[in-house]
């Protein structure tokens, strides 16, 4: 029984650690959520899906008190929010050591929906390489844990068996399962709110539908699908560069489009300002055509 008793008090021991970095986030009108102290003079990171309102945001802290907050940005692609609280000599989270992660490792996922901490153990379940989501968002690492995310968690750590921070924990990018945005993915998507208030996206200004490509197109390029362009916006980007109306897009920057999220992968915010070919699919024949990269208004 020692050995459990270990277990059980270290795991106690990581909550402790890790409590004075949690904080909860009051910005929907039922129930609260939680955030990350990021740094000790008030900078907050939580789930962009628990941010309802940009206004009359309130944290609370972890010595019982609560602090107005304003919102600095957020990024819906990777379900991403910074807040700055009006509060100062906060305890924020340490990052763990990325390298000594691995599947089957114990993390908790941490909550303070009330006024105490809650959690809840897991596992590391799967991890992988870089990744976008749906909505074209950069996240650094594939991270999934098999924690259950009780209501009021979604914006709070994962922590390892230390109470290091390992990531985010979010119910927001997948549906059914239980992903952690990694702290790299934080502190870049931190960075560019703080310097532009927002994410910055790439742009052509078309919409599209999806279209399946003629056989010997499909044979010649190795995919099955491509992206019609059925209106344009003017003075556009994609106008400029000469795309047109019944235009299949079937590539960008070299890599295949094939769905939607397929060309919102490749806007990148690096884009902005850069040409890069798009390979079209026109009268039948393929065609290469350099368009300038706007940003998303």
């Amino acid at each position: 029984m020692s050995a459990l008793s270990d277990l059980s008090q270290g795991m106690a021991d990581a909550v402790a650690k890790s409590a004075p970095g949690i904080v909860r986030v009051e910005a929907r009108r039922r129930l609260p959520a939680t955030g990350i102290v990021w740094s000790a003079d008030g900078l907050i990171i939580t789930a962009h899906h628990v941010v309802k309102r940009d206004d009359n945001i309130v944290i609370g802290l972890a010595d019982g008190s609560r602090a107005p907050a304003a919102l600095v940005g957020r990024d819906p692609s990777t379900d991403t929010a910074v807040l700055r609280a009006e509060a100062s000599d906060l305890a924020p989270l340490v990052e763990t050591d990325k390298k000594n992660l691995g599947v089957g490792h114990l993390a908790l996922a941490l909550g303070r929906p009330g006024k105490s901490v809650q959690a809840t153990l897991g596992v590391i379940s799967a991890l992988g390489a870089a990744w976008r989501t749906p909505w074209g968002g950069q996240i650094d690492r594939y991270l999934q844990t098999d924690v259950v995310m009780y209501p009021g968690f979604s914006g709070g750590p994962l922590v390892d068996v230390d109470g290091r921070l390992i990531g985010l924990n979010t119910s927001g990018l997948s549906r059914g399962v239980s992903l952690a945005v990694p702290t790299p993915t934080l502190a870049r998507i931190a960075e560019t709110l703080l310097a532009h208030g927002r994410m910055r996206r790439g742009y052509l200004g078309v919409s599209t539908q999806q279209a399946r490509l003629p056989k010997p197109i499909q044979k010649e390029l190795g995919q099955k699908m491509g992206l019609l362009i059925v209106s344009s916006e003017a003075d556009s980007p994609a106008e400029k560069g000469g795309l047109t109306l019944g235009d299949t897009l079937i590539g960008l920057a070299g890599a295949p489009i094939q769905h939607h999220e397929d060309l919102l992968a490749q806007l990148s915010g690096d884009r902005i300002g850069t040409a890069v070919p798009v390979k079209i699919l026109r009268g039948g024949e393929v065609k290469i055509v350099d368009v300038l990269v706007g940003e998303r208004p």
